[in-house]
């Protein structure tokens, strides 16, 4: 378990050789500094994601007091009722009945008709990166395009869109382990003042829909059944965060793997059919999501080791993608790679609604910068974000010759 250090510099750099000893020392592993099971195998992972006796929530069956838990500082309130109320934290029934809703708007179709616009944006990004020499591909290319997207589907005005990064930024920081006082701080600030500007764009689109996500949400209805506001504020925010941070990640995570990978770099430059299965071997490689925490809402039992109700287990991810009894040679850059079961998006209820987007986000993004930047280099070293859970860099430096 000594490899295992979500906070040391090094291990934050490459994390996958710590990832490698704790597969080949069993399935589960009890982190007493985080108090979490911690479960590195692929096979467990993706069958645990599944499993109905884990829970991303508990309060669905227990009060904190009936789980073992202690309730949130009153403090943080903002943040929590912001989060519990999306998909990504709710069990059956509620997100049974949030999902469908949210999907009779979020539609294949509706996603599907915003390719033309996701390709015209991504080549303006490329373009103007070309016209400067290069840049900083996260602030130029990698951020703009999926926030812009996500924006216009929910209808955001351009003219509102400057603070939704920071905003995403802050409340994200709560899903990093043991998070401080100060990052909760700046949670519940944003969660705020998200929450406000949202509550003033509903008001105006229940007055005058458009053709927009937030006026399919408000319409959204079965059986009676409607969102509450509090449910479209939370799903508008989840849409924007979970929309944008995996696919921001996973730009840079894959072009920083790309320059150090000249060879595939140079098979994909000769081959661009090769971007579909890029973009998913890029995803598997360097993870952007490493881990995802459930609740134990019955007792467990993983290899022989029972993990008992009120625990909680951090699946890993990016340990479960490099997984040598899935993948073969795992830490080989493939972008050939045909049997590619990746969990980068993850499975079961909670399996994200947004993959098709992201997919489409990051199939943009590389054409375009493999069409219009032929000769795109790096600049400089990155330097890696100082966080775990959601993994990405400070940025990432390029030029264009």
């Amino acid at each position: 378990m000594a490899a295992f250090d979500p906070w040391a510099p090094a291990f934050l750099a490459d994390p996958y050789p710590a990832y490698a000893e704790l597969r080949s020392r069993g399935r589960v592993h009890y982190y007493e500094p985080t108090d979490q099971w911690l479960v590195p195998r692929h096979a467990d992972v993706s069958a645990l994601l599944r499993d109905r006796r884990l829970g991303r929530t508990y309060q669905h069956r227990f009060t904190h007091e009936d789980f073992g838990r202690t309730a949130p500082p009153a403090a943080h309130e903002p943040f929590h009722t912001l989060n519990d109320h999306g998909m990504l934290d709710l069990e059956p029934p509620d997100h049974t009945r949030i999902r469908r809703l949210v999907s009779k708007a979020f539609t294949p179709r509706t996603v599907e008709q915003l390719k033309p616009y996701v390709s015209q944006l991504a080549g303006e990004l490329v373009d103007g990166l070309v016209q400067r020499g290069g840049g900083d591909l996260l602030t130029d290319v990698a951020e703009p395009l999926p926030v812009a997207v996500i924006a216009e589907m929910l209808g955001i005005p351009e003219s509102d869109r400057a603070p939704l990064r920071p905003w995403s930024a802050d409340i994200c920081g709560m899903y990093e382990l043991s998070p401080s006082e100060e990052t909760a701080a700046k949670a519940v600030r944003a969660s705020v003042e998200f929450s406000d500007y949202l509550l003033e764009l509903i008001a105006a689109r229940r007055k005058e829909p458009g053709d927009d996500l937030v006026s399919g949400l408000i319409a959204a209805h079965d059986e009676g059944d409607r969102l509450t506001e509090q449910e479209m504020i939370s799903t508008c925010v989840l849409l924007l965060n979970a929309g944008h941070e995996a696919t921001v990640n996973a730009t840079v995570n894959g072009w920083w793997a790309l320059f150090r990978h000249p060879e595939q770099l140079a098979a994909l430059r000769a081959d661009h059919s090769l971007i579909p299965s890029a973009v998913e071997e890029l995803m598997r490689y360097d993870t952007p999501l490493q881990l995802f925490e459930r609740w134990v809402l019955d007792d467990i039992e993983i290899d022989g080791t029972t993990v008992p109700r009120g625990a909680e287990i951090a699946m890993l991810f990016g340990s479960a993608n490099h997984d040598p009894d899935v993948f073969t040679d795992p830490d080989r850059l493939d972008l050939t790679r045909k049997d590619n079961p990746h969990i980068s998006f993850s499975a079961g209820i909670h399996y994200c609604i947004g993959a098709p987007l992201a997919r489409i986000e990051l199939a943009a993004s590389m054409g375009a910068l493999l069409e219009r930047a032929p000769t795109l280099s790096l600049a400089a070293e990155p330097v890696r974000k100082p966080n775990f859970v959601i993994r990405g860099l400070e940025g990432l430096s390029v030029e264009v010759r």
